[in-house]
């Protein structure tokens, strides 16, 4: 008999080798590498050439295939979740059949988010019955946050369960329009080697949660633990089973948090909704960029204000700086919430192409209102007058948001979507802006200020 060829597959990223190693040469990742048989290529068969003579067998298809015009695009309608910032970023709701892995840091609110989606689930109608099953928490740890945030519903049903097939038979006797796992680490298939959270076993649980939704339709929402890279934790092939994977973020010094897309079959994987943390729960910020600006009833010098844009979504907000003279040889730069490298060239920017001396003897503190995180290259205009209104203590006029590049040549150069930014901008009170030359799409009634360079927006400031 003809010896069978074997490869080796890495379980993370699926990269194959002719010999075992230890280490995947592709991701990195240690004692990843399983054998596995070397599948015959099929041979292509002629016209006028039977499958048997080209070498391949042919089985009879339980379901023939179906021409697209005839297939009904409404059976795979979207679902609204009753939380808009949610719908926004899965692109217009829940899809019958879809698998939705939502990952992020420990304590940054995903069960409190998801036992608010099954809570609102449960209140569109007598048919719709949501099933939470906890890995990770016990029934009665459950049942206080639901209390708490005001998520109890009798159709809302509990299974504190980590046996894949125990969870099977709690769908079969519920029968629940939506099922959430939480979390997916935590499941445990009794048929498969491996510990629980392994990568074994997270490829198993996934694989059988997936097939169990798309044979009956059953929307399930995955609640994924995160590496301290941030990274989803798991297989890499873990995202490609499912057909949305999001982000949550947020940091733990501020209430804000974010769900962003990172994967979606069915929408824009580029949509960030915004969220608040409180005692009461989770709440929808659907105008978020009231957090990031700091309203003051008098002028303040060294704040200026832009728009960046997270995915889709304008975002206004503001930035600080001050600037302090030092005896110290070595000026401190403090940055919090923007980039240190682009700071620094804005630095170096000002006291090259716009005279402005001295800054190497200056201590120079920058950074954002709210917790706010730009790194969006649109924001050094604003951080460069930021700087200089602080630098010569004169207030940037009120009103006023501020977009651009800045070249090392002093250039401001366009960004993208400034029309949206702008208008976002003139809904917020906004009246002037200085922008770029040649940007489009501003509002008619907003004064606009095109600039080609640092100096052209320093005197158009005054």
């Amino acid at each position: 008999m003809a010896r069978t060829k074997t490869i080796y597959r890495c379980s993370d990223c699926s990269h194959t080798v002719a010999k075992w190693v230890g280490r995947c040469p592709e991701c990195g990742t240690w004692g990843s590498l399983d054998e596995a048989p070397v599948q015959p290529a099929a041979v292509a068969s002629r016209p006028g050439t039977s499958l048997a003579r080209a070498g391949a067998a042919a089985i009879l298809p339980t379901t023939p295939a179906t021409p697209l015009t005839r297939i009904d695009s409404k059976e795979t309608a979207a679902k609204s979740t009753g939380i808009s910032e949610l719908d926004r970023v899965l692109g217009g709701g829940i899809v019958p059949g879809s698998v939705v892995l939502l990952a992020g840091e420990p304590g940054v609110g995903k069960s409190t988010l998801l036992l608010e989606v099954v809570h609102r689930w449960a209140q569109r109608g007598a048919d719709d019955r949501s099933l939470y099953v906890t890995g990770e928490e016990s029934a009665g740890q459950v049942r206080l946050r639901a209390d708490r945030t005001g998520s109890v519903h009798e159709r809302v049903y509990l299974a504190a369960e980590s046996d894949l097939a125990t969870i099977f038979g709690h769908v079969e006797q519920v029968k629940p329009t939506l099922l959430v796992v939480d979390s997916v680490q935590t499941m445990l298939a009794a048929d498969v080697d491996g510990v629980s959270g392994g990568v074994t076993q997270v490829k198993a649980v996934t694989s059988a949660l997936t097939s169990l939704a798309k044979a009956s339709g059953i929307p399930v929402l995955l609640i994924g633990h995160v590496t301290k890279d941030g990274a989803v934790a798991g297989p890499r092939s873990l995202e490609h089973l499912v057909d949305v994977v999001l982000h949550f973020e947020g940091d733990k010094h501020s209430t804000l948090r974010m769900v962003r897309g990172i994967k979606n079959r069915f929408g824009a994987a580029e949509e960030v909704g915004c969220f608040e943390l409180t005692e009461g729960g989770i709440v929808e910020v659907s105008d978020p960029s009231g957090l990031f600006l700091q309203h003051r009833n008098e002028e303040v010098s060294g704040t200026a204000v832009t728009v960046t844009m997270d995915g889709k979504r304008p975002l206004l907000g503001e930035v600080q700086a001050l600037v302090v003279h030092t005896q110290n040889p070595s000026p401190r730069r403090a940055v919090s919430g923007l980039d240190s490298a682009r700071v620094a060239m804005v630095l170096a920017v000002l006291e090259r192409r716009c005279n402005i001396r001295n800054l190497g003897k200056c201590d120079v503190y920058a950074s954002t209102v709210g917790g706010m995180r730009i790194t969006d290259p649109s924001a050094d205009l604003a951080l460069a007058l930021a700087i200089v209104s602080a630098v010569r203590d004169q207030p940037v006029p009120p009103g006023t948001v501020l977009l651009g590049e800045v070249g090392l040549a002093g250039e401001v150069r366009r960004v993208a979507g400034a029309g949206r930014r702008l208008t976002e901008a003139h809904r917020l009170g906004f009246t002037r802006g200085v922008v770029p030359r040649n940007t489009d799409g501003a509002p008619t009634d907003m004064k606009v200020h095109e600039v080609t360079n640092l100096g052209q927006a320093l005197m158009t400031i005054g």
